[in-house]
């Protein structure tokens, strides 16, 4: 009589080479529906969806501001022709633009549509349908400016956007590119003369850069280069790039291209002209985590280090000022100091920044690493406040009693009595503060600071992945504040009347 353990060992294992057997021809069955059967699935859903960004602006694809909820753009135009072509809707997919492709990658829509460059390196990614418009990369300068060519440029500061053939380009010449996330903030910069020229698509030179607004910039005749938009499909969906470059070439034979075109006055004579052929990169990506990129990584933790700790010099003593103004000031200044403390703790750092370099450049412009350090530092001294003005009410009435029958004046007692005591109560909340500020600096790449986080971003794009830029950058956070944390930590055992560690 075969035991239960005997049937196992005897028929476990052809039934378990079954099994598996079964479940990867379900495997490799369910990958070929699913690369194969996109445009069928489409097509039974009645939608296609597209990956796009309306931070984009205008003319790609944005909010209308003449029907709230709604979206427009020739964009959005060329993508409702392009589904009813197929039979089906078009839906737009709201993603970051630096996340477009790992997104379609991922699944998470059907296509990319959002002024995505052809380029050899995207080739080699997805499949690229046929180019529904060709762009000319435009060099925007400040008037009366000598800079003409990117040859005059060496050793000047050119801004332009990330993730862009006009970045690769950049980076191929002996010149500091300012890479930027917005169309509108590099040609705000170069009108306050925080760079010397931009370097973008002429859309978006012709619709930011070059416009009656700026009458001090102008861009420079001639196209620096030529590209072409393209629609990005997965690789595994040959099916689905077929039918769009079909419907691609038939909106162009038919003259609907041309119209959708026309609506945002984008046709011109280079839209009739042959598109240029796909050639190699400008820039050389870095196709793995070397020593060059761990050094860049290094110089972007530097800069964080630096940022924080600068701003954490302004923090301090200005939160301490707030702090007594709180607690012992007449009433204007305690009014004064509970004003700034609600409007910096009550709007985003990111907003402030935006506010400082931004919104104050016309007026003054200071410099990014500037308008970083003074953004965090008015940020962080009203948290500041907050925690030295509870340390303040922590001590006892009975230590400015006893100051005051010693005799000593308002300041004196403020100075040698509470503050020392306040510090010393405070210092487990500051620690705290630092080590968030390190993290927060990360905002100040929206002001062109290239930090380790964003460090960390530009290099997942090159090294085409996020895990190890990703570990590598939280290492490196690590590798800062823990020394800190244990610094304070020793202090604090110092300081402590109470020495026994396990309190600590």
């Amino acid at each position: 009589m075969p035991t239960l353990y005997s049937v196992g060992v005897s028929g476990a294992r052809p039934l378990l080479i079954a099994v598996f057997a079964l479940a990867a021809l379900m495997a490799t069955s369910c990958r070929s529906d699913q690369a194969s059967g996109t445009l069928a699935a489409i097509r039974a859903r009645g939608t296609i969806t597209y990956g796009a960004d309306l931070a984009g602006g205008e003319p790609y694809i944005y909010e209308d501001p003449a029907h709230p909820g709604e979206i427009a753009g020739f964009e959005v135009d060329l993508m409702n022709a392009l589904a009813r072509r197929l039979g089906v809707k078009a839906k737009m997919a709201q993603y970051a633009w630096s996340n477009l492709v790992p997104s379609l990658e991922r699944g998470d829509f059907d296509v990319v549509t959002n002024g995505l460059e052809a380029t050899a390196e995207r080739k080699d990614r997805i499949l690229l349908s046929q180019p529904y418009f060709i762009y000319a990369e435009t060099l925007a300068v400040r008037r009366g400016s000598p800079y003409r060519t990117l040859a005059d440029l060496k050793g000047k500061r050119v801004g332009t956007l990330n993730q862009t053939v006009a970045h690769d380009m950049l980076r191929a010449q002996p010149l500091e590119a300012v890479v930027y996330e917005g169309n509108e903030e590099p040609y705000l910069d170069l009108a306050s003369g925080r760079v010397d020229a931009v370097l973008l698509d002429n859309i978006i030179a012709e619709r930011y850069g070059c416009i009656p607004a700026r009458p001090t910039i102008e861009c420079v005749k001639g196209d620096v280069a030529r590209g072409t938009y393209v629609i990005g499909i997965r690789k595994g969906d040959p099916e689905l790039a077929a039918a769009i470059d079909a419907a691609i070439v038939a909106m162009r034979a038919d003259g609907e291209l041309e119209r959708v075109l026309r609506k945002s006055n984008l046709w011109d004579a280079r839209q009739t002209e042959p598109a240029p052929v796909i050639t190699a990169d400008a820039g050389v990506r870095a196709r793995a985590f070397d020593g060059t990129q761990l050094l860049l990584f290094f110089d972007g933790a530097f800069v964080t280090l630096k940022l924080s700790l600068l701003a954490f010099l302004i923090a301090v003593p200005l939160g301490l000022l707030l702090a007594i103004a709180r607690v012992f000031g007449n009433l204007p200044a305690r009014i004064v100091a509970r004003v700034y403390i609600e409007l910096f703790r009550g709007t985003p750092v990111l907003l402030q920044l935006f506010v400082l370099y931004y919104g104050l450049a016309p007026y003054y412009s200071m410099g990014p690493v500037t308008a970083a350090v003074l953004g965090l530092g008015l940020n962080y001294a009203a948290y500041e406040a907050e925690v030295y003005r509870g340390a303040l009410l922590a001590i006892p009435r009975g230590q400015i009693e006893a100051a005051r029958a010693l005799g000593m004046s308002p300041t004196q007692t403020i100075r040698h009595i509470l503050v020392p005591q306040a510090l010393r109560l405070a210092l487990p909340p500051m620690t705290n503060d630092f080590v968030s500020l390190l993290k927060d600096s990360s905002l100040v790449s929206v002001i062109t600071v290239i930090e380790l986080t964003k460090r960390m971003s530009i290099a997942a794009v090159d090294l085409r992945g996020w895990l190890v830029p990703g570990l590598a950058c939280a290492l490196m956070y690590l590798a800062m504040s823990f020394p800190l944390s244990e610094f304070a930590r020793r202090l604090e055992r110092r300081l402590s009347r109470d020495q026994r560690p396990q309190t600590l």
